[in-house]
């Protein structure tokens, strides 16, 4: 079944790029689910589609070729700044920073949308994914952003794992804790931005969420629910685009499925095994 894959190239740009998704979206995730900020990808999911809105509406109204993947990463990217600056502003209720910035993005897109005269076929590919729309310069791009967030992660492992268990032991030990903050939301938009062409953009919440979900009901430690999350990543997305090519769908939505039924498997697995050992 991945013999099409590997024949065409256009199909071997989406399944390599998939692939790194597939490895750094539930990498980001487990930070993002352990320090209980779910909701932050959603919101900068949405801050990404005004910016994707934005890339299409500058080319079809003003000609200016520029990507939609690059104004939808400055987009997330700027966004995720906003929220850490909102955080210091309602320091009693950090929480809120999220919400208001969801709702930012979702006002934007509606206006660069509704300027732009609606959906067209870009569009919709951005907002779900598509197993045809990653070019050779997309994935150049996204492997090249992947690898600077894989780096940044290791280098900052230790502070990251640190930030996510324990705030308050991290600012009394010294660690810059704001900067990290930062870093960690910064890395988080770049990821949601270049799993757009792949998961869509309104989906990739689930991508680094649910492989992490799923692990947790296995792992023993938190290194090794990273590596079963990513495993798990993996699966989601390389069934969810060979099932969405040959049933010509968008393979947003059977990645997420196929994540579903990977946490809904696990539970069943492990609800199994704590009944044979007790």
């Amino acid at each position: 079944m991945l013999a099409d894959f590997l024949e065409y190239d256009f199909l071997r740009n989406t399944l390599f790029t998939g692939i790194i998704i597939g490895l750094i979206a539930p990498l980001l995730g487990t930070f993002i689910v352990v320090r209980r900020l779910s909701l932050l990808a959603d919101a900068l999911s949405h801050v990404t589609l005004a910016g994707i809105a934005f890339g299409l509406l500058l080319e079809k109204k003003f000609a200016l070729m520029i990507s939609p993947l690059y104004t939808g990463i400055a987009f997330s990217v700027f966004g995720s700044i906003l929220i850490e600056k909102l955080r210091g502003v309602y320091k009693a209720f950090q929480e809120l920073a999220i919400p208001i910035i969801l709702s930012g993005g979702v006002g934007l897109s509606v206006i660069f949308i509704s300027i732009a005269d609606g959906f067209n076929t870009d569009l919709f590919s951005y907002l779900f994914g598509s197993v045809s729309a990653v070019s050779k310069s997309d994935f150049y791009s996204i492997a090249g952003i992947a690898g600077f967030i894989i780096i940044i992660i290791v280098l900052f492992f230790k502070e990251l794992f640190t930030l996510s268990f324990d705030e308050e032991h991290a600012t009394i030990s010294g660690l810059h804790t704001k900067a990290i903050h930062l870093l960690f939301i910064v890395l988080t938009a770049l990821v949601i931005a270049i799993s757009m062409r792949i998961v869509g953009v309104l989906l990739v919440s689930a991508l680094m969420t649910l492989p992490v979900a799923a692990s947790m009901r296995f792992a023993k430690g938190f290194k090794q629910m990273v590596y079963l999350s990513i495993v798990f990543g993996e699966i989601a997305v390389i069934i969810g685009l060979i099932t969405g090519y040959y049933l010509s769908i968008p393979p947003g939505g059977t990645i997420v499925l196929v994540s579903i039924s990977l946490l809904l498997l696990s539970i069943i697995i492990s609800k199994q095994r704590s009944k044979a050992t007790s």
